[in-house]
Parts: C-alpha cells; structure tokens; sequence
C-alpha cells in the first residue's frame, strides 16, 4: 500500500520527479496530541504534522508544484514488504 505525502520545499531544483528520498522523522507534543512530521533528508523540505507514523522512511517523489514563494513536493511512501525505492536502485542504507 502507498502512501502520499506532501512536503513544502523553499528552494528550487533541490530534488526532481521520480527521484528516491530519505525521510528523518521528529515528533511534536501538541494539545492534540503526540504529533509526526517529516523532512526529506537533507533539510530539502518538510511535511505537515500528522498523527499517522509512517511504517517507512523512504520514498519517491511524485510530483513537484512551483507555489507563490515555495514548491510543494508529493512523495509516495510504500508501506508493505517489498523493497524500497533505495533498495531498488541499488543504494545501500
């Protein structure tokens, strides 16, 4: 099963279309509760919070949307049992 998430990037041409990232995951206690967030490794952009953890920390980026001031980066996240993005193109952990 895939996953979409999306990440907010301040800086052009950093990553491209169907390129395989690295997720750091950090946690933020709110009033609503234990939160996740995600930042594509390293400090290219960062997600939302979320309350949903993600099973995996690897990805492939989707999509990338040039916004006023910023581009939003959609990642697919895999989040069953076969190999990851990385795995796939031959990069060790």
């Amino acid at each position: 099963m895939d996953r979409e998430m999306e990440f907010r990037m301040e800086r052009a041409g950093l990553i491209q279309e169907g390129d395989p990232v690295r997720l750091k995951e950090d946690t933020a206690s709110t009033m609503a509760g234990l939160m996740y967030y995600y930042t594509i490794r390293d400090a290219v952009a960062m997600s939302n919070n979320t309350k949903k953890r993600l099973t995996n920390l690897e990805g492939t980026v989707q999509e990338i949307r040039e916004e006023e001031g910023y581009w939003t980066v959609t990642v697919s996240i895999h989040e069953g049992e076969s190999k990851s993005p990385m795995q796939a193109c031959g990069a060790s952990n």
